[in-house]
């Protein structure tokens, strides 16, 4: 109990803690909510349409919005239709959207993301055009690519779709990339539009690798998302972030990125597994499965040449075919021999394969007479080993299934 409640009621002390209680003056001022604020740049005096996103006023034209067959046509129809309900019940509120009083409220976004929408919608031709280079600004797409997907402009959103590869497929243009937010970083807010929590980006943290993968992918872009996988690609061949390529492969379902990921991780055994708490269990699994799926493939690989396509020279089908199983089998087998690889790289070993073929085919090392008895389908060999090698790559992720 506190020590000022055992005093009497009479006592100086507890006359003087009623006296402030009842003058407000212990009272704690809590500060109130800020007001909202006109933006700088889009808050025009001209305008017809007041609207308020997070705590951020805008005055801009309505015909501006409701271009190019957006979400706010519908949105300002929807809201006159009200407006004219009040009217005629002889309600004497001003319309929504007339005020900074009754503004129109936008759930769910951000004032950079609505200000990126608004420089689209009213830039001039030179900013366009710088958008398109080596010095645009990649934040400002990205969060215009978001919301021009949500309110539906298509044509806005293709361009800056295009103006994203185009920044992105230059030469270095992921080597500044993170891969995703540093956790010792203040985490912006998230967008419950963009599915699951990614954060939006904002100047202290321009976008990252996964936020332009979910980008990409949610937003059928195929050559941008090409430009992220191959960037996947390279992180899973430097041996790096191997568990989040794996998630955001499994989360698009980018078959590519997934196999070699899975691959891998297998790659480093079941201790660095275990030892991963990002890992699911599924994972595991699939891991495990891949494992016994790749091990056993390789067994019976060798006993199993892909189909030879014959030049039209070519004397003997029959004799050429049975020259290449053998010297099929004999890549298989002289490859590991010169350069052990573990029993499971499966991928390692097909490579490998395919470089001893074409060493041999192009003369660079002896072939040891495997290669004379098809003197003229030896380029058809190389092809075939080619294709095949593209195949199990291709199809890696599905060793990797955790289906019985």
């Amino acid at each position: 109990m506190d020590q000022v409640d055992q005093l009497p009621p009479d006592s100086p002390l507890m006359t003087m803690t009623h006296s402030f209680l009842n003058d407000g003056m212990l009272l704690l001022s809590m500060p109130g909510p800020r007001p909202p604020s006109r933006d700088s740049a889009y808050y025009i005096n001209d305008g017809n349409s007041v609207l308020l996103v997070e705590n951020t006023l805008f005055k801009v034209h309505r015909s501006v919005l409701t271009r190019d067959k957006s979400a706010f046509e519908t949105m300002f129809q929807l809201s006159g239709e009200t407006d004219s309900a009040r009217s005629d019940s002889s309600m004497t509120t001003t319309q929504e959207g007339e005020s900074d009083d009754n503004p129109i409220r936008l759930q769910g976004d951000t004032a950079d993301e609505f200000r990126a929408l608004l420089w689209a919608l009213y830039a001039l031709p030179h900013e366009l055009t710088l958008a398109m280079s080596s010095e645009a600004d990649c934040t400002q797409l990205v969060s215009l690519v978001r919301i021009t997907h949500k309110y539906q402009f298509r044509s806005v959103m293709t361009w800056a779709l295009s103006a994203l590869h185009h920044y992105y497929s230059r030469p270095g243009g992921f080597d500044d990339v993170l891969t995703t937010m540093l956790t010792n970083t203040p985490t912006p807010p998230t967008l419950p539009h963009t599915g699951p929590a990614t954060p939006v980006p904002t100047v202290a943290h321009p976008p990252t690798l996964v936020q332009l993968t979910e980008l990409a992918a949610l937003c059928e872009r195929a050559d941008l998302l090409e430009c992220a996988m191959a960037r996947w690609k390279r992180l899973i061949g430097e041996g790096r972030d191997l568990t989040l390529a794996l998630t955001i492969g499994e989360r698009f379902n980018l078959r590519p990125v997934v196999g070699l990921a899975y691959h891998a991780l297998m790659l480093r055994g079941k201790p660095v597994w275990d030892a991963e708490g990002a890992l699911t269990r599924t994972q595991r699994v699939r891991l495990l499965a891949g494992y016994y799926a790749l091990t056993k493939l390789w067994d019976a690989l060798p006993g199993q040449p892909p189909p030879l396509t014959h030049g039209a020279r070519c004397a003997s089908q029959q004799r050429c075919a049975k020259a290449f199983g053998t010297l099929w089998r004999t890549v298989l087998e002289t490859g590991t021999q010169v350069m052990p690889l573990a029993r499971e790289d499966l991928l390692g070993k097909i490579m490998l394969a395919e470089s001893v073929m074409k060493a041999m085919v192009d003369r660079e090392i002896p072939s040891q007479g495997f290669l004379d008895g098809l003197p003229h389908c030896r380029e058809s060999a190389l092809v075939a080993t080619s294709m095949r090698m593209r195949e199990i790559k291709e199809s890696l992720a599905d060793y990797f299934s955790d289906e019985f």
